[in-house]
């Protein structure tokens, strides 16, 4: 896809705003845990940010696609995952079908602060029973007059502890498993839901994570995005996003573990010599770079297919599936290279080798692109 100037000038403005305001406190976030989502987010809405694709209508500025994946793959400049990745549920995965689909009422009250980057905003989907088996969870919403009463609960959720709305998916009736399922819009100030814990992980740490209980959650019957029972369809064309977004975002960071290498073994004098001078290291790192660019064209094939407004979801699939998979090839093959210090915590390396997991598991697990693709493909098995 050709860029246009007006592209890199989104790529430039997140960069110096990433050195200026992001870089200089992310080791004391991810020591804390978490990162202050209210000031970053109204930075990025001043900025105009967060709503580059929405709707002009909501404060949105109606560009097309491609200029949120510009956004997606410049936050890598971020040193670590978690910040880039509560960034990505606010713009690609919490409201995408609030923007595409959610009343007018329902978009001024929930969408325009967000763009604004007053309220932050998480989505509900993965249960303790039911993450990548999205059709399983058993969170329900009864209508009971004029509101929705919501019981159940929802695990893994990004910016779960600061986050003033959930997108949240519940099952509205009892009928079939695709067909009974709708978005609803939650105040998470609303009366009866609690952050049951907030979850510690191995990598993301500056991006807070929680596990939410709804004990008889009213909302009104407006909250609910478009057609009831449509839920699990808006969910899946969310995925779309989400997936399109993960890709373009890791190899963005692969690119940027593969550059930091290059510049550590440059400089890295081993038996007399740069480390870099030795065949296996460049080799390697060269093989890395072309499978990187390989993942990234694909991203962008979805990019492309998005903006002409075709149906993505079979490449964006196939993009989420390699890059998980090749962020981690990536990341301990360019650890390996720093050596002891790539064991370090305080080594950028060693951070994207635990942030960059998560990639093969979060928005659908690999086996799920695998099952995805299948269906595509023809090949599934019809009584699976």
């Amino acid at each position: 896809m050709q860029l246009t100037p007006e592209h890199e000038q989104i790529r430039d403005t997140v960069r110096r705003w990433v050195a200026q305001e992001v870089n200089p406190h992310v080791d004391a976030w991810e020591a804390e845990e978490i990162f202050p989502a209210h000031q970053v987010f109204g930075q990025m809405g001043r900025l105009g940010l967060l709503g580059l694709n929405k709707p002009v209508e909501d404060g949105g500025l109606g560009l097309d696609y491609s200029y949120a994946a510009v956004l997606a793959e410049a936050i890598a400049d971020i040193d670590c995952g978690g910040i880039p990745m509560a960034i990505g549920v606010q713009t690609d995965m919490c409201t995408p079908a609030l923007a595409q689909r959610g009343s007018a009422e329902l978009r001024a009250e929930f969408l325009a602060p967000a763009i604004r980057g007053e309220r932050v905003g998480c989505i509900g989907v993965s249960e303790v029973g039911g993450g990548s088996d999205v059709a399983a969870i058993r969170t329900t919403a009864r209508r009971d007059g004029g509101d929705y009463v919501i019981n159940g609960g929802k695990m893994w959720i990004t910016n779960g502890t600061q986050a003033d709305f959930c997108c949240l998916l519940a099952n509205t009736s009892d009928g079939p498993v695709h067909r009974n399922k709708s978005l609803i819009i939650v105040p998470m100030k609303a009366r009866g839901i609690s952050v049951a814990r907030k979850i510690r992980k191995i990598g993301m740490d500056s991006s807070d994570t929680a596990q939410l209980y709804f004990d008889d959650v009213r909302v009104p019957l407006r909250h609910c995005i478009g057609e009831e029972g449509m839920g699990f369809i808006y969910q899946m064309e969310q995925f779309q996003s989400e997936r399109l977004w993960g890709a373009l975002n890791a190899t963005a960071m692969a690119q940027r573990a593969i550059d930091q290498t290059i510049d550590y073994t440059r400089g890295r004098q081993v038996f007399g010599r740069p480390l870099l001078d030795n065949q296996w290291v460049h080799f390697r790192l060269a093989e890395l770079q072309a499978d990187v660019a390989a993942v990234r064209a694909l991203a962008w094939q979805g990019v492309e297919m998005v903006v002409r407004g075709e149906d993505a979801t079979r490449v964006a699939t196939m993009a989420k599936l390699k890059v998980g998979r090749l962020v981690r090839e990536v990341a301990d093959g360019c650890l390996q290279f720093w050596g002891g210090m790539g064991y370090v915590m305080e080594s950028p390396v060693s951070r994207f080798f635990r942030d960059g997991r998560l990639t093969s598991i979060g928005a659908g697990a690999d086996e799920v692109m695998l099952q995805v693709l299948c269906k595509f493909m023809g090949i599934f098995p019809k009584n699976a």
